[in-house]
């Protein structure tokens, strides 16, 4: 088994490659390759990795086991530390978060940030809105922006194939000025682009084309928009969620759902309820991995003492004193809150209650025009079982005319028991069940579940322990034969799950778009520039007009032209080499495209007739 190297803190990796010289930048992306296999951990808790007789990279993490500071990654060669050894080991090595900002008085204890997922955001609060218009950028922000922006066009350019180690690491350098700005958004959109061209370059099991090209619009929009000037607080993001206080305060519990990052980050969030329908979380995230988020379901709750761990108080509650509470509604746990445990309530009563009487369709009509919040929204409704298609578990929302849903994994993690659970109640055709989960905006009518239930006064249905108080976490609690009705009180007819019908996103031509807007994250320019010469614009882009999407057809056949403009002077140099032109026009139908994919996302949650059903894309 071969030694992981430590995670390598952004800035010091960039520092590392901007040492090199031209030349040995041209052999850093060999050289990085296979770094891992020769990592060797010594007995001082260091990770060596050699690289032949004369040469010895070693790293020495810090206390949070990770590489912050230059002096903690040395060379035995003569050019250390401007050698590419050193910065060959640190390229290999994991990618940290940005470290953050020493914690406020009120919360003496740190609190670990999570790449993506519900450990990020796992609520929404009534907490007050900031006052007043949000001050004007400074001119470092702007420059930052403007340097940001720079950095992703030319990474954008170069796709996948040619975005190496050097490239990387400028993006890298631009994040952590944004950083250094007050630009914490920005900076956290740019590392997502690293490591999913990290992970595409790797060709990982686990990365998706799409993910990337998300990530680089994300990117774009927002270094774009900061550059020309804009200070919209959401665009600027904070560095760390700020603790206000939130007074006196009664939370009952709805579910808990394990938390792991590609970071290596794992935990635990409890998703609570106000009796007013605010929303409000308990989260216990730091390093661990898996093992971690697997143990994390039953800790204590550090909570102004409270004497529960996250299972009871995902099916209890608490009265707080002198609550602190971030803009997200995660609680926090200063010195001077006070907890007093209450008992649970069931998903019939309130106030969990009027979260299954609102019809999805609502909740994630209202998601998409404001799909800040999207990652901690949870909706609940009430389904019956179709059966297994796939991936995915078919169930249909107990209403007149709806439509057929899909449920997916939370987390797909073999270890987590989210996928055996599924696949557990797919095995009755016919089960009346109450879900609450989260929405997945980027599929037709697709539901993440995070716990489930039995529907009230339906004879087919689960039957729970009474100590699980009605519903059963689906990342923590595993469901066994005897938590299902006996197979003779199935009901006489389900419909069947073959047969799949249309759906509005997938039947749409607007995959054209998205094809050519993956083109370009994976060959850069020039393969888009490929794309668009000869008969194939026509190919394509007809159907879109066709179809009656002209501005789709227009901002593709835009986009073509602009990777295909490359104006050079009489000596075959370039006249025009900035990739600004064509990072905007790859921005335009990205922006484009995410709007019409929403509006079609939404349509799939609308009623479908002749019983239709969503297949995805």
């Amino acid at each position: 088994m071969s030694t992981e190297l430590p995670p390598v803190a952004p800035e010091v990796l960039a520092e590392a490659v901007e040492n090199l010289t031209a030349r040995l930048r041209k052999k850093l992306d060999a050289a990085t390759e296979g770094c891992v296999a020769g990592a060797a951990r010594e007995a001082d808790g260091s990770v060596t990795v050699r690289f032949g007789e004369d040469a010895l990279v070693t790293l020495r993490p810090g206390p949070s086991g990770t590489v912050t500071e230059a002096g903690q990654a040395t060379c035995s060669c003569l050019l250390a530390p401007r050698c590419l050894h050193r910065a060959a080991a640190l390229g290999a090595a994991p990618l940290a978060d940005a470290a953050p900002p020493p914690p406020p008085v009120e919360r003496p204890e740190a609190e670990a940030p999570t790449e993506s997922g519900p450990g990020g955001s796992a609520g929404s609060a009534g907490s007050a809105e900031p006052a007043g218009p949000a001050p004007a950028l400074t001119q470092a922000q702007l420059g930052a922006a403007a340097a940001l922006w720079h950095a992703a066009a030319e990474a954008l350019a170069a796709g996948v194939t040619a975005g190496g180690a050097v490239v990387q690491a400028e993006l890298l350098r631009a994040a952590h000025t944004a950083r250094l700005a007050g630009l914490p958004r920005a900076e956290a959109a740019a590392l997502r682009v690293v490591r999913g061209l990290r992970a595409a370059r790797e060709r990982r099991a686990t990365q998706r084309l799409g993910a990337l090209t998300d990530a680089f619009r994300e990117l774009l929009h927002t270094a774009g928009v900061l550059a020309s000037g804009a200070a919209d607080p959401a665009l600027t993001g904070t560095a760390r969620r700020a603790y206000a206080p939130g007074g006196s305060l009664q939370v009952h519990g709805l579910c808990r759902e394990p938390v792991l990052s590609a970071t290596g980050y794992g935990g635990v969030v409890t998703h609570l309820l106000a009796p007013d329908g605010a929303r409000y979380s308990v989260s216990d995230v730091r390093p661990g991995g898996l093992a971690r988020a697997r143990g994390a379901g039953s800790a204590s709750v550090a909570l102004g003492g409270a004497t529960l761990d996250h299972a009871g108080l995902a099916r209890g509650g608490l009265r707080i004193v002198g609550a602190t509470v971030s803009a997200e509604g995660r609680l926090g746990a200063g010195r001077g809150v006070r907890a007093t445990p209450l008992r649970g309530t069931l998903w019939t009563e309130q106030p969990a209650a009027p979260l299954f009487a609102r019809p999805p369709a609502e909740a994630v009509a209202e998601l998409l025009a404001d799909p800040e919040g999207a990652e901690s929204a949870l909706l609940g409704c009430d389904v019956t079982v179709v059966g297994a298609a796939g991936e995915h578990l078919l169930v249909r929302e107990a209403r007149p005319d709806a439509p057929l849903l899909r449920l997916l994994p939370a987390h797909p993690h073999p270890e987590l028991p989210h996928t055996a659970n599924l696949r557990r109640i797919a095995a009755h055709p016919g089960l009346r069940l109450r879900v609450l989960g989260r929405p997945d905006l980027d599929r037709a009518a697709t539901l993440r579940p995070l716990a489930v239930g039995p529907v009230p006064g339906a004879p087919y249905t689960l039957r729970l322990p009474e100590e699980w108080l009605g519903r059963a976490d689906l990342g923590y609690d595993r469901l066994q034969g005897i938590h299902f009705p006996p197979p003779a009180d199935a009901p006489g007819q389900v419909p069947a799950a073959e047969g799949q019908g249309p759906d509005p996103l997938a039947d749409s031509p607007l995959w054209r778009v998205r094809r050519l807007l993956e083109t370009g994250v994976a060959g850069g320019r020039r393969a888009v520039a490929e794309a668009g010469r000869g008969t194939a614009p026509l190919a394509s882009f007809g159907p879109l007009r066709r179809a009656g999407l002209t501005a789709a057809a227009e901002l593709s056949a835009a986009l073509a032209a602009e990777a295909d403009r490359r104006p050079r002077n009489a000596f075959g140099r370039l006249t025009d080499p900035s990739p600004d032109g064509y990072a905007w026009a790859w921005l335009a139908a990205a922006t484009h495209l995410a709007a019409a994919e929403r509006s079609l996302v939404a349509a799939s949650w609308a009623a479908m007739p002749n019983g239709a059903t969503p297949t995805g894309r």
